[in-house]
């Protein structure tokens, strides 16, 4: 359906897309990953000729889409494109929304653009709020509405641009359940996401893009769990703990029990099991002697969904839970209650102590 040669895309001195090559088949769901900054946006933005590339080609269904006499306008009617920030005109009404760009662009009567929105809003689970106005709905509606908007063109690829990121994690599942439901019904879908769990679930393809170009491609179960490419594995890797370091007893707990939440919440880790790690966390380090230079590892996994916190702290050797003067410690008692199992070691003048979280 469409294919991609040597796609590049400069600003000046700046290369931002370098030899993109990639094709793409009808009813593929492919998920685009890597770091911030690596031209996964404006592959996108390229795509639909928001971005006029510096070089390369591109064809949908043959018709090459930077050919002079290519009518653009046209073919840009089959690529919706999901933006992170909504767009919604916020003088009209959710309605008004879905039917302007159907009446006005595809001649379409009011009538006719009227029932199909009102398809498109139950679709999506906001047909009550058919006559609200954009400031009158949360993040996670909005994107809805967006999502619907894009559907009323009658699209054959869809193209989201991070469409979780702006939102609050309390917002991004209903997002993602639309997403999903599409999937279903055979929509082509190239979606940029940071929701690692997402890709993983509901793509047939994923595209790691890194130094501009796609790195390494493959399927979900090849990127996430046996990636070929030593960048592919940094990045996978990464994703899936978060690191802390404290240099000293007058640390900030509130940044790191939010960095944690953040974390969970973006693996889709129940509001409970989050709760209990952000508090796991507290209570661990207050029975430590010292800690400076502690570093704590909050870690994922997505093959068996299980959470580890990790506590490396320097010193002499000292495991709280072994410490028979600790037994009726309130703090031993509700880290022992929420683990599934704890372990410790100590090496290198160093004691780690393993904490597995229960997940449920």
């Amino acid at each position: 359906m469409i294919q991609i040669n040597n796609l590049s895309k400069h600003y000046g001195e700046l290369v931002v897309l370098s030899n993109v090559n990639a094709t793409i088949k009808k009813g593929d769901i492919i998920t685009v990953i890597g770091p911030s900054g690596t031209g996964k946006s404006t592959f996108l933005r390229c795509l639909n000729l928001l971005e006029t590339p510096t070089g390369g080609s591109m064809f949908i269904d043959g018709i090459p889409l930077l050919d002079k006499t290519t009518n653009v306008p046209k073919l840009r009617q089959r690529m919706g494109m999901v933006f992170q920030s909504f767009n919604l005109y916020a003088h009209l009404s959710v309605l008004e929304n879905l039917t302007i760009g159907p009446i006005k662009l595809l001649g379409k009567k009011k009538v006719e653009a009227q029932e199909k929105g009102m398809e498109l809003l139950r679709l999506v689970g906001l047909a009550e709020k058919a006559n609200s106005f954009p400031d009158e709905l949360s993040g996670g509606q909005k994107q809805r509405v967006a999502i619907a908007r894009c559907m009323a063109m009658e699209p054959e690829i869809l193209l989201f641009d991070e469409p979780t990121s702006a939102l609050d994690p309390t917002m991004v599942s209903e997002v993602l359940s639309v997403i999903r439901r599409l999937s279903r019904e055979g929509m082509t879908m190239i979606i940029v996401t940071h929701e690692m769990e997402f890709a993983r679930n509901i793509s047939n393809k994923v595209y790691y893009m890194d130094e501009g170009i796609i790195y390494e491609e493959g399927t979900p179960e090849q990127i996430f769990e046996n990636p070929q490419k030593e960048k592919t594995k940094e990045f996978i890797n990464r994703i899936r703990s978060l690191d802390f370091k404290i240099a000293s007893e007058n640390y900030d707990l509130y940044a790191i029990q939010a960095g944690m939440q953040s974390f969970c919440q973006k693996h889709m880790v129940t509001p409970q099991v989050t709760e209990f790690t952000s508090n796991l966390v507290e209570e661990l380090l207050i029975l430590l002697k010292s800690l400076k230079d502690t570093q704590l590892r909050l870690s994922y996994s997505e093959k068996t969904g299980e959470i580890t916190l990790t506590c490396e702290n320097p010193g002499e050797p000292y495991n709280p839970f072994q410490d028979e003067t600790m037994d009726e410690d309130i703090g031993i008692r509700i880290i022992q209650a929420r683990c599934q199992d704890i372990s410790y070691k100590y090496e290198n003048g160093s004691n780690t102590l393993t904490l597995l979280i229960k997940n449920g």
